[in-house]
């Protein structure tokens, strides 16, 4: 009966060993704004997590205040939105959704994010409600 009771202890120390390590690998969820389509999610190779990291490496004193997956020239990219202390507007880095390679990076100033936040207000669909 005690080797039983051991086999079964062993056993739910590994499975807890293994949730934790699984949990902890996933790390937790990102602080920022995340505008990621299902349907381009299955169309990107490289996880959001990794695309981050990239931004974050192209702006390191920058912190992602969100970030958007979308279709941009015929490419799919992770476009981030950093901002940088004691610095006006966010830094704007996209990175390719398919290669994790940083396609282009520029200064937004805040003015300029105001106005594409408008535009892209704009263009959403909005939702009839039912009846």
């Amino acid at each position: 009966m005690t080797h039983s009771i051991k086999h079964a202890l062993v056993a739910a120390a590994v499975i807890a060993a293994a949730a934790i390590t699984t949990a902890g690998a996933q790390g937790p969820a990102p602080k920022y704004k995340r505008d990621l389509p299902a349907k381009l999610l299955k169309e990107a190779k490289i996880s959001e997590a990794h695309a981050a990291r990239a931004a974050s490496a192209k702006v390191p004193n920058g912190t992602i205040e969100g970030v958007e997956l979308e279709n941009e020239n015929g490419r799919l990219i992770y476009s981030y939105e950093l901002k940088v202390p004691g610095k006006s507007g966010v830094e704007e880095v996209n990175v390719n959704a398919k290669t994790g390679a940083i396609v282009n990076t520029e200064h937004e100033s805040a003015a300029a994010e105001r106005a594409e936040s408008k535009s892209e207000k704009a263009e959403k669909p909005t939702k009839k409600p039912p009846r």
